[in-house]
């Protein structure tokens, strides 16, 4: 790997905001050593923001930045269980919306679950394009009873199994608290996992997953995974852009704009394999880009990190920061940087200053910060998220769920 060097961009911009200098009395050595300092990410450290928030821990929320405000939407919370082993999925699902306007330091409710707006659901997708707050897709968990496993052992024939509704709708609001459907059933079908982005003026959506959640235990997939592209200026009206992308069909991939181009990474085929821990794991590593969403070039086919789902990746002062993430046999404890998406840099740092793997988030969400009047360093903000494992013999794992703010940037001078 080569180590990350400095990179050229909106470098004056940010060093007027940080140095509180714009006419041009540094030297020129001043301003290249905060350039590399800038720029060189292993000086970067995770500072814990706040820790027990007010809204729920939760896991496949979604948190945006409009304004001067940060907003926290939806997501599930795992309940107690009701058997041993318990049922996969069996969650409380929110379609609240928390607003902080400190930077995740505290928060306000604005709107609380139900009421005439979205659904409640997880692993949807929210954006933000010309001002507006966008949710897209998503899951609930219904609970279904099984009266013909009544006197059984819950391990051979549990009471309930999970069924979940797959959402297609688009919604869209100004201030969090006044939602407007664009479309209950937009063309694209319901799904989960999804990934979504905006380029130019596009919302693109693509990949993701439908059907229920019986490949969390084990075996083959059940699922139905995507690898179609879908695009829209105003979320009401869509059109296919392709059917099959030459990526492989995947969910709980991340998909972000950088430049010109909308960068797709990692994601997942299925949740686990047999038999470990020999067993290719249907996970990814490999990087795609797009200018329109129809033609596709692959810019690797293995990024320097491991395969996973559930990670976030950041453009960061115009270089992609990958970490977090579900692996198996653990979580992956690491932090990749890149400017091209080809070649990776590992840092030094350990993501949440994590001691192990169990301390790794995945289906949790960021915020990217460039530099303001709030805060001259540019940051990334992380949000709540999931640390549960596939033991589902643990009575206590549906506690491994975070709500949590860290944020990883510049330390203060």
């Amino acid at each position: 790997m080569q180590r990350l060097t400095g990179y050229i961009v909106l470098i004056f911009l940010s060093l007027q905001t940080m140095s509180g200098c714009s006419d041009g009395n540094n030297s020129n050595g001043d301003k290249n050593a905060e350039l590399n300092r800038i720029l060189d990410f292993n000086n970067y450290s995770w500072e814990e923001v706040a820790a027990g928030n007010r809204w729920e821990p939760r896991a496949g929320l979604q948190a945006l930045e409009l304004g001067d405000r940060f907003y926290v939407m939806g997501g599930r919370t795992p309940r107690p269980p009701m058997t041993v082993p318990p049922i996969p999925g069996d969650s409380e699902i929110w379609s609240d919306v928390w607003v902080s306007e400190d930077r995740g330091a505290s928060w306000e409710k604005i709107l609380d679950t139900g009421g005439d707006h979205w659904a409640a659901r997880a692993y949807f997708k929210a954006l933000v394009k010309d001002d507006w707050l966008y949710v897209l897709g998503g899951q609930d968990f219904n609970l279904i009873e099984l009266p013909f496993c009544a006197g059984q052992p819950p391990e051979i024939c549990p009471p309930f199994v999970s069924q979940s509704q797959f959402f297609n709708d688009v919604w869209r609001s100004k201030d969090g608290i006044n939602w407007e459907a664009m479309t209950n059933s937009a063309g694209w079908e319901g799904r989960a996992g999804l990934s979504a982005a905006v380029l130019g003026d596009e919302i693109y959506v693509l990949g993701g997953s439908t059907n229920d959640d019986t490949a969390i235990v084990g075996g083959p997939p059940t699922r139905i995974y995507y690898n179609d592209v879908w695009k829209s200026r105003d979320g009401a009206n869509w059109t296919r852009v392709t059917d099959n992308a030459p990526w492989a069909a995947r969910a709980g991939a991340v998909l972000v704009t950088k430049g010109d181009y909308l960068y797709l990474l990692g994601g997942e085929f299925g949740f686990l394999c047999e038999p470990q821990p020999d067993c290719q794991l249907p996970y990814f590593n490999d990087v795609w880009r797009t200018l329109d969403g129809v033609k596709w070039e692959q810019v690797t086919d293995s990024a320097g990190w491991s395969p996973r789902p559930g990670h976030q990746c950041g453009v960061l002062q115009d270089n992609l920061v990958c970490f977090g993430g579900f692996g198996l046999p653990s979580n992956p404890v690491d932090v990749w940087v890149s400017e091209d998406g080809a070649n990776w840099s590992l840092l030094d740092q350990a993501p949440w200053n994590a001691r192990s793997p169990e301390d790794i988030k995945y289906d949790f969400d960021i915020v990217v910060t460039d530099p303001d009047s709030i805060d001259p360093r540019p940051a990334i903000f992380t949000f709540g998220g999931d640390r549960e494992t596939f033991d589902f013999n643990d009575p206590l794992n549906y506690l491994r769920i975070d709500d949590d703010v860290w944020i990883f940037t510049l330390p203060e001078e």
